[in-house]
């Protein structure tokens, strides 16, 4: 893991974390080091209780396999448009080809067999598969908008996807005003961003600088919160994992 550097030193802070309350004998005590953000954490679990391979599918749900999969285009402005329309098909090979590769080792997790563990599984795989549909959908949507009718996210996010693939323009431009508008209060120059706005809406190309905007924040962020593990949950994860080693010592990156 990348160490933060402040400066030309390092500063460490080393802490020690109880684990399970009853130790386990010595002899099935088994070491285990792994990584979490900014630190790297060496432990013992109990080897009469659990496999190495368990712990390891465990880590990997909560540290490889939660967050963004897939390397995408992102489409920010015109030309990454053009971009992605010209080259759909290919793409859609490149999400594919993730997809069939990441899925492969997510589904041969073996995690420990208990309840909250087998729950973590079967939610990060339901938010993996969502994520590889969201790409999907986005790469056609940008040179076919009336496909999001047939949306997986139709009855969390109708709004955003009705006026997106409505025949009427004006329909998505008065949703993409409205979109623009709220975005714009939360920053810290709110008339810059309607002055941009503006720009667009009156630029002979307002119709792809309204897509953009459209499926690549509106629905894209309302598909994605639908899914999404809640932070607070995953809080309580990263502790419970903690807590299946013992003695667990923790050094960590100063920021």
């Amino acid at each position: 893991m990348k160490k933060m550097m402040v400066g030309l030193s390092l500063a460490l802070s080393v802490t020690t974390i109880s684990g399970q309350k009853t130790p386990a004998k010595n002899n099935s005590l088994t070491p285990y080091s792994y990584q979490t953000f900014n630190c790297d954490n060496k432990g013992y679990f109990d080897s009469a209780k659990y496999k190495k391979e368990e712990i390891d599918g465990v880590n990997k749900l909560l540290y490889q396999f939660n967050g963004v999969q897939f390397d995408t285009q992102p489409v920010f402005k015109l030309s990454n448009l053009e971009e992605i329309r010209k080259n759909r098909e290919e793409y859609l090979q490149q999400l594919e080809n993730q997809y069939q590769e990441k899925k492969k080792e997510l589904y041969s997790l073996e995690v420990i067999n208990l309840p909250m563990w087998k729950k973590l599984q079967q939610e990060t795989i339901q938010s993996f598969e969502n994520e590889y549909q969201l790409n999907k959908e986005e790469i056609i949507a940008y040179s076919d908008p009336s496909s999001l009718k047939d949306s997986k996210f139709y009855g969390s996010c109708k709004e955003h996807i009705d006026a997106i693939s409505s025949p009427d323009r004006e329909k998505m431009f008065t949703a993409w005003k409205n979109y623009i508008e709220l975005k714009s209060k939360s920053n810290a120059d709110p008339k810059a961003v309607l002055a941009r706005f503006n720009a667009k809406l009156n630029d002979p190309q307002k119709e792809d600088y309204a897509l953009i905007d459209m499926i690549g924040l509106s629905f894209h962020n309302c598909a994605n919160s639908s899914f999404r593990q809640k932070r607070e949950e995953e809080g309580v994860a990263y502790k419970d994992f903690d807590k299946l080693f013992i003695k667990l010592k923790r050094t960590c990156d100063e920021p």
